[in-house]
């Protein structure tokens, strides 16, 4: 993710020429509350982020942000609910990667995740730790590894649910290490986890703000840091590639769009008062000390990268047969 932040690090000052200009849709908007669909259950990531953004950036906009949890199939219904709602700026979507892994994942949906919503600006990413239950007698990731071929079909995966990239880094890392692990699946990546300290599933996952204090509790025990490198929040824990598989990388980042045919000077509008926000002192500390990183792009900067992360993770959908209905 230090490639993203570096390629994208011209984004505030693109941003600032943006707003500059502003033609007659931005000059009266907004003028009523816009809501911030949040596409996954309370208490996770996705809502943490969503509900620190919708107040900052209400502030910004002098308007209130509202933040509503719509959560379902992978943060599909909450996608899908936005890009059916008037193309005015009111209603717009926190997004994960699963705007880019749905496609090759579902067999059919009910909107195109590519064509139907319109990018903003990527807003955050927040990474993952690869953790255990510590009744799972391994210490490292190849450890792991070893006792999952000695007990093919005895453990289990937790998964926030299709689409999401701790079920799709589960899969991978499984089809990957060609191993007989089971996936059991839950409404969120929080259930996941509260599933795995309660011990009926044996690894996961998960963001690092979120193992972090149970890592350090002695709750749970981190194999591996799933980024370039080593997170602040758990420095004793090895990278991915310090653990000897350096391709598996996951990073969850966090993007807001709003439906494709919204205006070009809302859209620019909003991507303005988002780098604005971002960049803030206070936003940055809150959002630093939840593990987070707060990233920025144009919109045609995430248009790329959402296309780029799509055909990553199909190939990761494609090696290991994962399907969602």
């Amino acid at each position: 993710m230090r490639k993203l932040v570096a390629a994208l690090a011209c984004c505030t000052a693109v941003a600032g020429v943006l707003s500059a200009a502003v033609p007659v849709h931005a000059q009266t908007y907004p003028n009523k509350p816009v809501r911030l669909i949040l596409p996954f259950p309370p208490g996770g990531g996705t809502d943490i982020l969503g509900r620190i953004l919708a107040q900052k950036l209400g502030e910004s906009l002098g308007q209130q942000v509202i933040a509503e949890n719509r959560p379902g199939a992978g943060g599909n219904v909450g996608a899908e609910y936005t890009v059916r709602q008037p193309a005015d700026g009111y209603t717009i979507v926190l997004c994960s990667p699963s705007i880019s892994i749905s496609p090759s994942l579902y067999k059919k949906l009910n909107y195109d995740p590519l064509k139907d919503l319109a990018p903003i600006s990527l807003v955050a990413s927040i990474p993952n730790l690869l953790v255990v239950h510590p009744s799972v007698p391994a210490k490292t990731l190849q450890e792991f590894v070893a006792l999952a071929r000695k007990n093919p079909g005895k453990l289990n995966f937790g998964s926030g649910g299709a689409g999401t990239t701790n079920d799709l880094g589960a899969r991978y890392f499984i089809a990957e290490n060609k191993l007989n692990i089971a996936m059991i699946p839950h409404k969120g990546a929080n259930q996941a986890q509260t599933a795995l300290l309660s011990g009926e599933v044996d690894v996961l996952v998960i963001g690092t703000a979120a193992a972090a204090p149970f890592v350090k509790a002695g709750k749970l025990r981190a194999l591996a840091a799933l980024g370039d490198k080593r997170d602040a929040e758990a420095p004793g824990v090895p990278t991915v590639a310090e653990a000897g598989m350096p391709w598996f990388k996951v990073d969850t980042w966090y993007g807001v769009l709003a439906p494709a045919a919204t205006p070009r000077d809302i859209i620019n509008r909003l991507n303005a008062e988002l780098v604005k926000v971002l960049n803030d002192p206070d936003m940055r500390k809150r959002l630093a000390a939840r593990g987070t990183d707060p990233i920025t792009s144009t919109p045609e900067e995430f248009a790329r990268f959402i296309r780029s992360e799509a055909e990553r993770w199909g190939k990761v959908v494609r090696a290991s047969g994962a399907t969602a209905d």
